[in-house]
């Protein structure tokens, strides 16, 4: 008989390293939904979102082949917080029902769900537990301008800003991964993982 997997959260501010963590978690065979990645996909397929998202932000959000027009939602939408309400409105729910849908898929005992906003959206209510990367300020902004030229200083800070702070999130967590040059990732994930095992085998 076929069982659902414990959910288990994964988050951590921009440049925590949470992307890089949820892959070690993959190579011991834990399932990831990447919760961006999988947003970018139903805006781009998922019909109903894709209609309610014109009607709330005009046809432009589209280009003539059907693809999303992040260009115009960046400019229009995302410098607005009223219009990233009104997006995350729309976009939320419809990534919580694809990721139930991907969750009961799974024969793991366990998967991850990463997200960067998982506290800020109230998203732990509906997971087992959750993880936090945590990572100094420094480096983490280092991180970020080296991943991603495009961004400027000012950008990652109004980002970092907009995210709840290190400390707050490492209170909230189940577990916390520390993502600091002088700490090793796999042995904090071994643990874990161990950790999650045996309270899963137990109930």
């Amino acid at each position: 008989m076929a069982t659902n997997p414990r959910l288990i959260g994964l988050t951590g501010g921009i440049g925590s390293g949470k992307s890089t963590v949820a892959r070690l978690f993959e190579i011991l065979g834990i399932p990831v939904y990447y919760t961006d990645d999988r947003a970018k996909w139903l805006m781009n397929t998922n019909e109903n979102l894709k209609n309610a998202i014109i009607e709330a932000f005009g046809v432009e959000s589209y280009r003539e082949d059907g693809s999303l027009n992040r260009e115009y939602l960046a400019q229009t939408v995302f410098v607005d917080p009223e219009k990233v309400k009104k997006i995350n409105s729309l976009v939320h729910p419809a990534v919580a029902e694809d990721f139930e849908n991907w969750a009961t898929s799974q024969t793991a005992p366990y998967v991850l769900k990463e997200a960067a906003l998982i506290f800020e959206a109230g998203g732990e209510e509906k997971l087992d537990k959750v993880i936090n990367v945590s990572s100094p300020l420094r480096i983490r902004m280092a991180r970020v301008l080296m991943r991603d030229p495009h961004r400027t200083e000012t950008q990652v800070n109004h980002i970092i800003n907009q995210q709840l702070p290190d400390e707050t999130k490492n209170e909230k967590a189940d577990f916390v991964i520390k993502n600091r040059d002088n700490l090793l990732l796999i042995p904090q994930v071994l643990s874990i993982h161990k950790e999650l095992l045996k309270e899963i085998k137990d109930n």
